[in-house]
């Protein structure tokens, strides 16, 4: 389903993404084919009914992604081969998938954006048949990636201006690695260590060397030796495979002042990194910087703030979301047209998971450009006042045509941009409600 990006910031190829789906999708379009409801307009909205516990907001990350699996949604002749010889549908919905195209529109919340319990993050419209094939795929994507970039979005606003360097890939399914690291990218992450995100994203990546390379070699001297030779005096040595204090003198010893860093990866981080830049400048090496990893997410990382790390390697915690591996959100009918041809809201009282219907809109209320409320009404301008709201939905699919995407670096001042608007205490990593209310229907 992705590719590296070509010049005009398309996949070069994808593979498709007809059965990334569950079974019941089809089996609910062959039954809708059958009594005639297939081909009724349809809208349908995600959305997140509550955001994780205590978190104060979440972040809009995969809608790159989205668009494309939309583009990719294509059922292939050995795809249909497979279902026809399970049986999983009957031959007229396998006509019907043969030349399935999606024609209809999407809108949503701009990839970096944040977002609020009910926002209306994105809106699927076009027949039901067209409609709910997507339902698995698109939350499958955001149930993923908003919840790795709302992770990181915490984890960068404890950071400050101190870089951080995404490192889960071995902690994490291998495509969700390289899905991880894009929403962390989007988030403020700095760059990661996974290569096929690096090639199909454009993300930076970094990395030097493992334990594994300083135990290869007959001693720590040996292996530092080894890699400054191959990558220079400004690469950063693992330091702490046996003692630390001995791992620096050698390490200073081999590169000279001029080293670029050192990482740890064990221990007390705040007492070693201490204790690391008081010998580091001892021997001369005041500008090698300290690069600590281990286990890290947005509290040790606040911890450190008054700890002499210069940036942060955040592997497990990030990739499972630091704790919240879903964004928990939905995908509902909200509105359907009538045997007659009009379109009317339809929603769900289900106990505990209910529906709001109708088509909606959002807008974010500001009172000198900090954010108030988040609007969903069924109205532009719930308030009447447009210089107070800004518009949160924009066009991503225009008539089936694939017409939202933009470079990453869009999506990451977005993200600064949006993050910067909500009060302050949005910024706080102590458990909270919502930093601004939903306000649904209401001016």
């Amino acid at each position: 389903m992705t590719a590296a990006m070509d010049a005009t910031n398309r996949p070069a190829r994808l593979e498709s993404s007809a059965l990334l789906t569950d079974h019941y999708e089809l089996t609910m379009l062959q039954a809708a084919l059958a009594d005639g409801t297939a081909g009724r307009r349809s809208v349908f909205e995600v959305f997140a009914r509550h955001l994780p516990a205590g978190r104060r907001y979440g972040v809009v990350a995969g809608i790159g992604r989205v668009l494309d699996a939309v583009a990719s949604f294509r059922f292939e002749p050995d795809q249909l081969g497979w279902l026809a010889s399970t049986g999983v549908v009957d031959d007229a919905t396998l006509d019907y998938l043969a030349g399935y195209r999606f024609t209809g529109d999407v809108v949503g919340y701009a990839e970096g954006e944040t977002y609020f319990p009910y926002s209306p993050v994105l809106r699927v419209e076009g027949t039901f048949a067209e409609a709910v094939l997507l339902e698995t795929v698109v939350l499958s994507i955001l149930n993923h990636d908003c919840a790795i970039a709302s992770a990181a979005s915490r984890m960068t606003q404890a950071a400050g201006s101190r870089p951080c360097v995404e490192m889960g890939s071995r902690r994490t399914h291998e495509s969700a690695a390289v899905a991880a690291a894009r929403a962390a990218y989007v988030a403020g992450f700095e760059s990661t260590s996974n290569l096929a995100a690096g090639h199909r994203y454009g993300i930076p990546t970094r990395g030097t060397s493992a334990h594994s390379f300083t135990l290869l070699h007959d001693d720590e001297q040996s292996a530092f030796a080894s890699q400054v030779t191959a990558l220079g005096p400004a690469t950063t040595l693992l330091v702490d495979t046996f003692d630390v204090s001995r791992g620096v003198a050698a390490a200073v010893e081999i590169a000279g002042a001029e080293l670029g860093g050192v990482r740890l990866d064990s221990g007390d981080l705040i007492e070693q990194a201490s204790r690391v830049r008081a010998q580091l400048d001892a021997l001369g090496a005041r500008s090698t910087r300290i690069i600590v990893t281990s286990d890290l997410d947005e509290f040790a990382i606040a911890a450190l703030a008054a700890a002499p790390a210069d940036a942060y390697g955040v592997g497990t915690r990030l990739v499972t979301g630091s704790g919240a591996p879903t964004a928990a959100m939905v995908y509902k009918l909200v509105a359907r047209a009538d045997a007659d041809g009009v379109v009317r809201a339809v929603e769900k009282h289900s106990a505990g998971k209910p529906s709001h219907g109708g088509r909606k809109t959002a807008t974010r209320r500001l009172r000198d450009g900090v954010a108030e409320a988040e609007l969903v009404t069924q109205s532009a301008h719930p308030s009447g006042d447009v210089a107070r709201e800004r518009p949160l939905q924009v066009p991503l699919v225009t008539a089936g045509e694939i017409v939202g995407r933009e470079p990453l670096r869009q999506a990451r001042q977005r993200h600064r941009a949006s993050l910067a608007e909500l009060p302050a205490d949005a910024r706080k990593l102590s458990i909270g409600d919502p930093v601004i209310p939903t306000i649904e229907g209401a001016p």
